[in-house]
Formats: C-alpha cells, sequence, structure tokens
C-alpha cells in the first residue's frame, strides 16, 4: 500500500504532470537491502528523488517532515519502540495506515510510560486507503483528528490521498466500520467470488476461462493473490474471511451457480 501511495505522489509531483505540489523529496525506509533494491527498481524513473534506506527507520524519520507508517500492523511497536523514534518524531507529521491500530496505540509505542512532552509530540493521524490505490481509485477513510491538526498539516493530509482517489473524514466511533468496508470488504468478497468460479469451473468452464469471464480485475488478479495481498498476519481481514471459510460460504456461492445452470438446463426442483 505504501508503495501505491508513493506511486500517486510521484505521478502528481513529475515536472511533466504540473500539480499543486506539497511533497518534492521522498525516503523509502525498508527492513532488508533486497526490498529496497526492488522499490528502487519500481521507482527508477523517480531515482533522482528517491532515498532508499534499509535498516534504518530512526535515520529516516529524523530526515524527513511527514513520516507515514506503511509496515504490517504487527510490526509497528517494534518500529516506534526502538530507541531514538521518540526524538526523531518531536513535532513531527505521522501518517498511520496500520489497520487495527489506534493514535493511542501508536503513542503508547513511542512513549511506553515515560511522560509526554506536549510541545514536542507528533501529530499522529489515523488513516485507511484500499488495494484500489495501486490504480488511482482508493476510498481512503482518514480519522477526525483530536485535537484539530493545524490547517497547513490538514491540507497537506488531504492532498496525499487525493492523489490516489477518493478521501472521507470519519469520527473516531466509526473509523473501525469505514476500515472493514473500505479495506477488508475486497478481501472478504474474494471468497464468494472464487467460490462462484468454482461453480463456474464444476459447470464444464475451464478455470482460466472462468476466471477471465468473470474480469475481477482489469490487472487480472485472481482472488487468492488479491486476498493474500490484502490480508494482514493477525489483521481483521483474514479473521473476516476465516469466519466465512468456516461456515463453508465458499461451497455455498458455487453451489449457487451450479444451481442457477441446473435451472437454466431444464432441472428444476
Amino acid at each position: 500500500m505504501g508503495s501505491a501511495i508513493l506511486g500517486g505522489i510521484l505521478d502528481a509531483t513529475r515536472s511533466d504532470n504540473p500539480s499543486d505540489s506539497k511533497i518534492s523529496r521522498f525516503i523509502i525506509s525498508t527492513k532488508t537491502a533486497q526490498s529496497a533494491e526492488r522499490l528502487r527498481s519500481t521507482f527508477k524513473a523517480d531515482e533522482s528523488r528517491i532515498r532508499f534506506l534499509h535498516s534504518q527507520n530512526v535515520q529516516a524519520m529524523k530526515d524527513a517532515d511527514i513520516i507515514l507508517l506503511a509496515c504490517k500492523p504487527y510490526m509497528a511497536e517494534d518500529i516506534l519502540g526502538q530507541d531514538g523514534v521518540r526524538d526523531a518524531l518531536a513535532g513531527k507529521f505521522v501518517i498511520s495506515i496500520l489497520a487495527g491500530t489506534t493514535t493511542q496505540d501508536l503513542a503508547k509505542f513511542i512513549y511506553k510510560d515515560s511522560p509526554r512532552n506536549e510541545e514536542k509530540r507528533p501529530f499522529i493521524v489515523r488513516t485507511q486507503p484500499n488495494v484500489a490505490a495501486s490504480v488511482r481509485k482508493s476510498m481512503t477513510i482518514i480519522e477526525i483528528p483530536d485535537p484539530a491538526l493545524p490547517e497547513s498539516l490538514s491540507n497537506v493530509l488531504a492532498w496525499i490521498f487525493e492523489q490516489i482517489g477518493n478521501v472521507k473524514f470519519l469520527t473516531a466511533d466509526l473509523f473501525n466500520v469505514g476500515t472493514i468496508l473500505v479495506g477488508a470488504s475486497m478481501g472478504i468478497l474474494s471468497v464468494p467470488v472464487e467460490g462462484m468460479l468454482d461453480g463456474g469451473v464444476a459447470g464444464g468452464l475451464g478455470g482460466l476461462r472462468a476466471w477471465r469471464m468473470a474480469e475481477l480485475l482489469k490487472s487480472g488478479a485472481h482472488p487468492a493473490i488479491l486476498r493474500e495481498n490484502i490480508s494482514s498476519p493477525r489483521g481483521c481481514t483474514i479473521q473476516s474471511i476465516m469466519r466465512l471459510e468456516r461456515e463453508a460460504t465458499r461451497g455455498t456461492f458455487a453451489q449457487a451457480v451450479i444451481d442457477g445452470v441446473n435451472h437454466l438446463q431444464g432441472d428444476r426442483k
């Protein structure tokens, strides 16, 4: 997801695609050198504007004005608990796209049990884009900050996510529901879609033909791959999918397709 967001911003800020740019320089911080090299290849056209780091999260935070947390949610505590993070984030703007992780959680990871200096606290905002960010069609929800952000930061926040689609602000009490609808729902719906494809195969279509006829995504993503890309370890999406699997939902949708075929063939019971 972080790559999709970066791609949208890079597209919007190239000299041949002028816009009211809020950001001009970028730092990518990865866990491994291999990941850094993969992203370097992905963003080769914009390499002059990007600094690639690996295993240097604290340094990246020190050097940045805006920090986008785009790791897996279960990794956040280890990353934000590193020595030096508290000072590196002092007064900075921190944007999280970590599903199920509140701004209070993030503050706790940063400060642990230490007293907080309110004058140096980072501005932390919780957001949730979805997989459609990769084609600039995301519906991103943003939790309305409390206290409110300075106007300059609020404008930057909206601008960032407008580069990958639409933006909707929600209150904290609605944010988790919104997260399921804009984020996990695509993973959840991959189960019935795959079940329907199974039904098509059972009715005589080859797997590849059924997949193409269903046209799940123009990019050609298979439901299983889509589900894997959306699901995070111990995340809300995989919990929802597990419930569907326990209830044999896949088979129900497959049978629905088979029953419809039987009906058209005159096998009406």
